[in-house]
């Protein structure tokens, strides 16, 4: 795809993509969805590909929703078939490498709603967020009513969501949403900081596995849990990553990880009932 809204970097492992409208303060469009759909695409399947960091050009991280249609922005597509709450075909937990959000700048609306999709997220001390759609007629999105209460509680999220307010990046941390709060400048830095660190130090299926049963957890039990456990450690330890760790461990040297996506990723194990 050739990519007009967004900008797609690579570098030693690590993916940054750039939300690209900083004239419209990176308000969200329908290419921009179509093109982040088809970048998260590529980075999920592309070995080289150790994390991600999803960024936005300019002041700010994602202002909402592109409303320079006026009053036909929403109406346009109350009868639209095609239309979904959720604009991305992959959103950023189905990719099988840790994305995440460093949020440069304000986050409004969508522009947060997107960044919750993430595993990580570091937040501008300067910035504004919130979700806001209930200010303007409509609902939160991109599954922000999952999402959102996986991180911050169910009252937390009733805060925010039922009020549409908006808070500042020190509160983002309070609340849960967010790990860190920075100057806006070292925002960026902090995060693909982060990820060079996941991309040189830890095993790639390791990793994958991980953030797979983690997003999964909230709809299993702990005997649930320790049985998808058990099945993955049997695939895990079976790999050369494994006695890779522990030597480079013993030897005190940075691991030479082999394994990679395409050929070692686990046939997912079924979902069993405890006795």
């Amino acid at each position: 795809m050739d990519y007009q809204d967004i900008l797609f970097e690579q570098e030693s492992g690590v993916v940054t993509l750039t939300l690209n409208r900083p004239e419209h303060m990176n308000t969200f469009s329908g290419r921009m969805g179509s093109e982040l759909s088809d970048a998260y695409r590529r980075c999920d399947a592309d070995d080289s590909v150790r994390a991600v960091v999803l960024t936005g050009a300019g002041q700010a991280f994602c202002a909402g929703a592109d409303m320079t249609a006026g009053s036909e922005t929403f109406a346009s597509q109350a009868h639209d078939a095609a239309f979904s709450s959720s604009p991305l075909e992959r959103p950023a937990w189905e990719v099988r490498k840790p994305v995440i959000a460093a949020l440069n700048g304000h986050a409004i609306g969508i522009g947060l709603n997107l960044a919750l999709q993430c595993d990580l997220r570091f937040v501008a001390q300067e910035g504004k967020y919130g979700v806001l759609q209930v200010r303007r007629g409509v609902m939160p999105d991109c599954q922000a009513h999952w999402t959102l209460p996986r991180l911050v509680g169910m009252a937390k999220a009733a805060d925010i969501l039922l009020t549409g307010r908006k808070f500042e990046g020190e509160e983002a941390v309070r609340l849960g949403i967010a790990s860190l709060s920075l100057p806006r400048e070292e925002v960026l830095p902090h995060a693909l900081g982060v990820a060079r660190e996941i991309a040189e130090k830890t095993a790639p299926i390791s990793v994958a596995v991980t953030k797979k049963l983690l997003w999964q957890s909230s709809s299993l039990g702990p005997d649930e849990v320790e049985h998808y456990e058990t099945q993955l450690h049997h695939h895990l330890m079976g790999l050369p990553d494994a006695a890779e760790g522990v030597m480079a461990f013993l030897e005190r040297r940075p691991p030479r990880w082999t394994g990679n996506l395409s050929e070692d990723w686990p046939e997912w194990p079924d979902s069993e009932e405890p006795d």
